[in-house]
């Protein structure tokens, strides 16, 4: 198999299982609304999936960039640097590893809903 080949299976089974993360997200803020998890739990459950899901899609993004697909690349960059800008907290360079979801600010972006 080449590997270009190679890449688009890996690309395929990358996406598919950030799809079904999202899906996990999802799944889990509609059970904080329901009142089924408090907001506690809802965060722990959250945060654990936070590094996975920027370690598989940096990969993703920088197998793109050595093989040459730039098209593919510079449609990634954004969104991976998205991911990476959600992840670091506003004033500090640093990691924010156990409060990337925060329970006040969780609270007050479902009330909107």
């Amino acid at each position: 198999m080449s590997v270009d080949s190679s890449l688009f299976v890996f690309a395929l089974f990358d996406t598919s299982a950030l799809l079904f993360l999202t899906v996990y997200i999802v799944i889990t803020l509609s059970d904080l609304e329901c009142d089924y998890l408090n907001a506690h739990q809802c965060c722990n459950k959250l945060n654990k999936w936070v590094i996975p899901e920027l370690i598989s899609y940096a990969i993703l993004v920088i197998l793109l960039l050595f093989t040459n697909h730039w098209f593919l690349f510079v449609l990634n960059g954004p969104m991976l640097s998205w991911i990476g800008y959600k992840s670091v907290p506003n004033n500090t360079i640093q990691y924010r590893r156990e409060t990337s979801v925060s329970m006040t600010r969780l609270k007050s972006t479902t009330e909107g809903i």
